[in-house]
């Protein structure tokens, strides 16, 4: 029975000496470069050698000295290879339990298992306990022993595995897979990726004689150089498309009772439960590309998790969805969540504001440029012009809404953004007038939620006072009828 002792699969170990070389790649990397300068190559390899054994001997010994049962109501984890630590999770504790099927797990029918609980691993990097590698069964048993402990469901005599009613409520289609990811502006990541990589090895490549090559051929060859540009921009975005769609293939949503669960990836497999009562906001957020086309992205805003870990607080739950179809699919879904939103607009006289913003910075400089660098410097005339649009755009995408219990904001950087937050998730409303937006009647309005181990939230710039206080009064509502 799992619920005895047990360790991981031995694959666990190959993992734990996989990771333990991993941080020491970058010590061994100075190593090489001074020893290939400074005549210290015996010692190098003697540190790599040293260095490559320690990592066999921690991991094999991390991974023998690991085991984990249920018992008494709680998962016991024993582990440390020279202080021997013990931890007790209690099973009501637990919020979600991920499950990841790595590229080492998969040829041998293994999973990770990821477990978070409610606060658990605040103000560190990990998860509260990770599994690196455990049978399919014997994941399902402690998922089942999990819900057991929790009151939601019980194993049978026979240890049968635990099986939740799932009920599909999104996929992913190949054709808007594939959208998403030429959409999703991956490139720029790809290509500035390379860049750090290349420029890590500057000892190495002769960069001054590279550079002075390139001039010479740009002087020669602009027709060629425009192409080559092209190309390797062209294959960081397909390679960009490539990425996206092996991550994110066979994507899924079901709803348990009381949990959503996503699945996704192609050659690493993920699992992620998201408790419902955990979530504490919606995000919809729109590239221009996107909105363009109409599409969006959703993502949900959840308590707890571990400092750090992006994908305890924000997590994305639609991929790419069209913006009317959001209410279809997840409407009845997440409480009492409304997304076809009506949004209040600041008022007009706000958009001197949202312009002066935006003039300051770049209206001074243009007008140096012009003054001193003729003919030429005229163009820098069309950065405030662009400035100016982009003030405009955000001005006329400011915008909130209550909808019975919810509040919404609408805003926008360079893409538009739409958060949604129940009146009793809302942690904080913050108000502020400056002297000038006093003269205007006129306030800015934060309203926070708890998203991680910090704070997230949304908000309207320069918002009639009127409204800010209407705000104020519905939020404070709720308090007055709690206390």
């Amino acid at each position: 029975m799992m619920f005895e002792p047990k360790r991981l699969h031995p694959v666990a170990a190959v993992i734990n000496v996989i990771r333990q070389i991993k941080g020491i790649i970058v010590p061994f990397a100075a190593f090489l470069f001074l020893g290939t300068r400074a005549g210290w190559d015996v010692f190098y390899y003697v540190a790599a050698g040293v260095g490559i054994l320690i990592a066999f001997v921690t991991g094999i010994l991390s991974w023998l000295r690991f085991t984990y049962a249920v018992e008494g109501n709680e998962l016991r984890l024993e582990y440390g290879v020279l202080i021997r630590k013990k931890r007790y999770i209690p099973l009501e504790r637990i919020q979600s339990v991920d499950r990841t099927e790595g590229i080492l797990q998969r040829p041998f029918g293994l999973v990770q298992i990821k477990i978070e609980t409610a606060g658990g691993g605040a103000g560190t990097e990990d998860p509260e306990a990770v599994l690196s590698a455990i049978t399919k069964r014997d994941a399902s048993l402690l998922e089942g022993a999990i819900a057991a402990g929790k009151g939601k469901h019980a194993l049978d005599e026979a240890g049968n595995e635990f099986r939740p009613t799932n009920r599909p409520i999104y996929s992913l289609p190949i054709s808007r897979l594939f959208l998403m990811a030429t959409t999703s502006g991956g490139a720029g990541v790809v290509i500035s990726a390379v860049l750090a990589f290349i420029f890590q090895f500057e000892e190495m490549i002769p960069y001054k004689k590279v550079f002075k090559e390139f001039e010479n051929l740009i002087s020669n060859g602009m027709v060629f150089i425009s192409i080559l540009i092209f190309i390797t921009l062209l294959a960081a975005w397909l390679l960009a498309i490539a990425g996206m769609m092996v991550k994110y293939g066979n994507y899924s949503v079901e709803k348990t009772e009381e949990e959503l669960v996503i699945s996704r990836g192609l050659l690493e497999k993920r699992r992620i439960t998201i408790p419902l009562k955990r979530i504490q906001a919606v995000q919809i957020s729109q590239n221009p590309v996107r909105e363009l086309l109409g599409y969006a992205a959703v993502h949900v805003d959840s308590a707890g998790g571990a400092a750090l870990d992006k994908d305890s607080a924000r997590i994305m739950l639609l991929p790419l969805v069209k913006l009317e179809e959001i209410e279809a699919v997840l409407g009845g879904h997440l409480g009492n969540y409304h997304f076809n939103a009506h949004f209040t607009p600041v008022p007009r006289r706000s958009l001197w504001r949202y312009l002066f913003r935006s003039l300051i910075f770049t209206l001074p400089p243009a007008a140096f440029a012009a003054w001193f660098f003729q003919p030429w410097g005229n163009l820098a005339i069309l950065v405030p012009a662009a400035a100016a649009l982009w003030a405009y755009a955000r001005f006329k995408a400011a915008g909130w809404e209550i909808k019975k219990e919810q509040l919404s904001f609408r805003k926008r950087m360079l893409g538009r953004t739409i958060i949604h937050m129940q009146k009793n998730k809302i942690q904080a409303i913050d108000i502020r007038e400056s002297y000038f937006q006093r003269k205007k009647q006129l306030a800015r309005i934060d309203a926070y939620i708890k998203s991680g181990t910090g704070f997230s939230g949304g908000g309207v710039q320069d918002a009639e006072s009127a409204d800010a206080i209407a705000i104020y009064n519905w939020l404070s509502s709720s308090a007055k009828e709690c206390s």
